[in-house]
């Protein structure tokens, strides 16, 4: 008896209905919660980088097929599972009412970025799409509203990361970028090989039931039975699916070469002072005698031990942010202790000061200060911090936390590139909430930074994980331009990274401290410091394309084949 193969087609198992009745409507929302849940976790100071993986991927369940409605609500809630813990910590002194202000309007951009997921779920190779619109909704939320708030950056959780190398290639972008379609791809990989078992089982099943009828059949009319085979799916999906899990992982393989602490223009030796502060909180102002006064004790007092010969004699010191909360130029009792400090350490010194005119804004500086000179050049805070620093639109924030007047004279932004020459060092300087912006940082190294600085307060934010999330952002840098990253903190942790992004020196937070360490200088650039904007503006116009792609689809299936 012949046997005849006739192929079958099998359609794709349907997918889910929009709307599920009773528990499992909570199961997205849930899912939705979960990654963000799990995206906060893999951030410092947790060494829990990968659970950004497992966090994307439920992202990807959550919401691919889904509704551009429902991406939007699903994104929403995402943001807020992820945001609120993150963010916690602005809310530190000044009550949960800022913090749940700023949290609500930042989740607004994840939301974002959840309708657009939606919206390229349902194109071929989706999980490259879903995370260019990603890094457009990172994009976006580091530009506006008044001038962006970059915190919560998925780079800045994978300073632990396999990742990390890839920071060197094209930035916080092309890092986060990378995460984004690694996650997103496990989730295709464990969707499309569920697809292939279900065909399977429905195969076997149909070839059963059909065996059995034609057996029956030809029993009766005694023709030959013709073998039906089932055509398999195709395997190109899956494919895909698996290279969006594997190419960012050799990406960041190949980039390591990249990666390197190697001393191209010698080395030098500088010393981090944290002075502390007498007490945590808002009142960290009105103790700016006695913080500017730690600050020169510490000083004096590395001064005595490299007379002794227990430290070796630094090179240059660096102070951090707001070290003078007085101005020394009104103040010359002010002058006169840094003067003296700087003298008896004998060594160029980067003094954090509040520079107040007669007139006009407040200035955020960072004064260079010659043992012999006094101060000779000056850096002036480029982003000030909105509600932190100035207040935008006073009169109306005031209705909703009388707090706005606690800063009662705003300070104003500085237009210059901050690089000091120290030593013969030409040191980059990025001043705190700075380092969160990638020009910020980019700008010093174009300008001929050999090792770069990022002195900051964090006293406000008291015993919070503000600290160590701001400690990664310098991590990723450091990697970013391969360069040697020092951070001197008021109140800690204060550190020395080198360009590898590994921390040699760390202090602990609030205890008064000095950091001495040899750091290798670098000044040759990464690609990521030579393409400057060009790789995130490559992914922000893939995910334009995905989405033009997606509108176009939509338009064409609601006129129908007639069209």
């Amino acid at each position: 008896m012949s046997a005849t193969i006739t192929p079958v087609d099998v359609p794709e198992p349907a997918a889910a209905p929009e709307r599920a009745r009773g528990p499992r409507r909570l199961l997205r929302p849930g899912g939705a919660v979960l990654s963000g849940l799990l995206l906060f976790l893999s951030f410092p100071p947790r060494p829990l980088w990968w659970l950004a993986l497992p966090a994307f991927a439920l992202l990807g369940w959550t919401l691919r097929g889904r509704r551009l409605r429902a991406g939007f609500g699903l994104g929403y809630l995402a943001g807020l599972a992820f945001l609120l813990p993150l963010l916690v910590w602005t809310g530190e002194e000044v009550g949960p009412g800022p913090w749940l202000a700023l949290v609500g309007a930042e989740a607004l951009f994840v939301a974002a970025s959840g309708l657009g997921i939606a919206a390229v779920s349902r194109l071929p190779a989706w999980p490259v799409f879903a995370a260019a619109v990603w890094v457009l909704g990172e994009a976006a939320r580091a530009r506006m509203p008044f001038g962006g708030f970059p915190w919560g950056k998925i780079a800045f959780g994978q300073a632990d990361g396999i990742f990390l190398p890839l920071a060197a290639v094209g930035g916080t972008p092309v890092l986060g970028f990378a995460v984004a379609l690694c996650g997103f791809g496990l989730y295709e990989v464990v969707r499309q090989v569920l697809l292939r078992r279900r065909a399977r089982t429905a195969d076997a099943e149909s070839t059963e039931a059909t065996e059995a009828t034609e057996s029956t059949e030809a029993a009766e009319s005694a023709e030959p039975v013709t073998a039906r085979a089932v055509r398999p799916l195709a395997r190109g999906p899956l494919l895909a699916a698996a290279l969006a899990v594997l190419v960012p992982v050799a990406g960041a393989v190949a980039a390591v070469p990249l990666v390197s602490d190697v001393a191209e223009d010698g080395t030098a030796t500088v010393a981090a002072v944290q002075g502390n502060v007498p007490r945590l909180g808002l009142d960290f102002n009105s103790q700016r005698r006695q913080v500017l006064d730690n600050h020169a004790k510490r000083t004096v007092e590395l001064a005595e031990a490299v007379k002794a010969g227990r430290e070796p004699q630094p090179d240059f010191v660096l102070w951090p942010e707001n070290s003078s909360d007085i101005d020394p130029y009104a103040n010359p009792d002010a002058y006169q202790v840094i003067d003296q400090a700087v003298r008896k350490i004998g060594a160029p010194t980067v003094i954090g000061a509040v520079i107040a005119p007669e007139t006009g804004k407040l200035r955020n500086t960072l004064i260079q200060w010659d043992p012999k000179g006094g101060p000779v050049a000056e850096y002036d805070k480029r982003h000030v911090q909105p509600f932190g620093e100035y207040i935008p639109m006073r009169p109306f924030v005031r209705i909703f936390n009388s707090n706005v007047d606690r800063v009662s004279r705003d300070f104003g932004p500085g237009t210059k590139v901050g690089v000091f020459d120290l030593a013969g060092t030409r040191v980059g300087l990025a001043t705190c909430y700075e380092a969160a912006f990638d020009w910020a940082v980019r700008d010093t190294v174009t300008h001929g930074a050999q090792l770069i600085t990022v002195p900051s307060n964090n006293a406000t934010f008291g015993r919070s994980e503000m600290t160590y999330q701001q400690l990664a952002m310098s991590r990723v840098r450091a990697v970013e331009h391969s360069r040697s990253v020092v951070v001197p903190v008021t109140s800690g942790v204060s550190a020395v990274i080198r360009p590898d992004g590994k921390i040699v020196a760390e202090t602990r937070m609030f205890t008064p401290d000095v950091l001495v360490e040899k750091v290798p200088l670098r000044s040759s650039l990464t690609p990521a410091t030579r393409m400057g904007t060009l790789p995130e503006a490559l992914l922000v116009a893939l995910a334009v394309a995905g989405l033009g792609w997606s509108a176009a689809r939509s338009v064409r299936a609601r006129r129908g084949p007639a069209a």
